[in-house]
């Protein structure tokens, strides 16, 4: 193992990819992936701009889905990342460096906390247990928290207590909220089907490029503050430079709204479509309290909701789950025939795949620039200018 390793946990937790080289290094490696994928697949002919790093290689990330789990087979309890190539076993995150120190006391707090209880963690075959996730999520650049306590309805412990020592705790930042949730769903997603406030308020708030989000506990928000900054900057200078005076943009897959109210300033009206109903009125939210008037949200799956829309885009931006744009959803966005588009992705592999179906559509593809958002782990965001030829 390199002697350079930062965390004493690499070698087994798998939260990292890359925390055992420079961080040079690890920008050489994502920019090599993504433009081999790019010549792989064919995609050529563009301007490439370059990688912006992000802000900072550590303490960045501004939520964690942690896990409890068992240190080892009949180990103790444990409350953190899923170890390397285990379903069951956990590594605590007491060291971890990718998020700060408010998280580390935070789940050190939850996990002092239960060890005393004797509730064991929720078995996913057997179904027994209480255990299951505990969701941390702080605003960067305002320091607010908010923490979500996942638990099986077979929970017996009073959790009041619980709540005091974290309200209680010496942080950095201010807790604005504390929620337990009860999941007894077999899946190991975290559903928020079945919420109680414990303590302050439902959601925190962020501030980006000057405008202020309301963030709750299911709502997609990018993980890192201050290198989404870098990002929504890369998608506005993109879509100035089509030179278009007021254009009408649609922004799919919005989430929150954050791209979609970043760009209204120069819009004339921005269209955002958002599966997660919770979302979309948050960017409603949003948009109200920063005073946007020509945002327009709608609830539902880009899939079947792009149908009836019945606007003419200029510009489209799209920044889609991992797994890419659905394949029949790309040929609807198609069908608009905006003259520009503009891909924001998290998975190299499903741009190139995509970009493939709108090049065989008369889409080329202009300019091609990398953010990396997600330092020490091998996931890194790309952007995509595409122009309609006439041809």
């Amino acid at each position: 193992m390199n002697s350079t390793l930062i965390c004493p946990d690499f070698e087994f937790c798998g939260g990292c990819g890359h925390q055992d080289i420079s961080y040079e290094e690890e920008l050489k490696l994502k920019e090599n992936m993504v433009l081999k994928l790019l010549t792989d697949n064919n995609v050529e002919g563009y301007e490439f701009l370059g990688t912006t790093p992000a802000p900072s290689p550590t303490e960045y990330r501004n939520k964690m889905e942690y896990s409890f789990g068992d240190e080892g087979k009949n180990g103790a309890l444990a409350l953190g990342m899923r170890k390397r190539k285990s379903f069951y076993e956990v590594v605590t995150s007491k060291h971890c460096n990718i998020v700060d120190g408010d998280f580390r006391a935070i789940i050190t707090c939850v996990l002092e906390f239960f060890k005393n209880t004797g509730e064991i963690v929720f078995h996913k075959k057997r179904h027994i247990g209480a255990l299951r996730h505990l969701v941390v999520r702080k605003g960067k650049f305002t320091g607010e928290i908010l923490v979500n306590l996942v638990t099986s309805s077979q929970l017996t412990t009073d959790i009041v207590p619980l709540k005091e020592l974290l309200v209680n705790l010496n942080l950095s930042g201010e807790l604005v909220g504390v929620l337990h949730t009860t999941n007894d769903d077999i899946g190991d997603t975290i559903k928020l089907d079945n919420v109680k406030l414990l303590h302050g308020r439902d959601y925190f708030n962020e501030i980006l490029l000057g405008l202020n989000f309301k963030i709750t506990a299911q709502s997609f928000f990018q993980t890192n503050s201050a290198g989404a900054e870098k990002l929504y900057t890369t998608v506005a200078d993109f879509v100035d430079g089509c030179k278009l005076e007021k254009p009408v943009l649609f922004d799919l897959y919005c989430g929150t709204g954050t791209i979609a109210q970043i760009l209204s300033k120069n819009a004339e009206k921005v269209y955002g479509i958002e599966i997660v109903e919770e979302a979309v009125e948050a960017a409603e939210q949003n948009a109200e309290l920063n005073g946007i008037n020509n945002c327009f949200f709608v609830a539902g799956d880009v899939l079947k909701t792009v149908d009836t829309l019945d606007v003419k885009p200029d510009i489209i931006v799209l920044d889609p789950p991992r797994d890419g744009i659905h394949k029949k959803a790309v040929n609807k966005i198609i069908n608009f025939n905006a003259k520009y588009i503009v891909y924001v992705s998290c998975k190299p592999s499903s741009l190139a795949r995509d970009l493939i179906v709108f090049k065989e559509h008369n889409y080329n593809v202009e300019k091609i620039k990398i953010h990396d958002l997600f330092p020490r782990t091998k996931h890194v965001e790309t952007v995509a200018l595409l122009v309609k030829s006439e041809g």
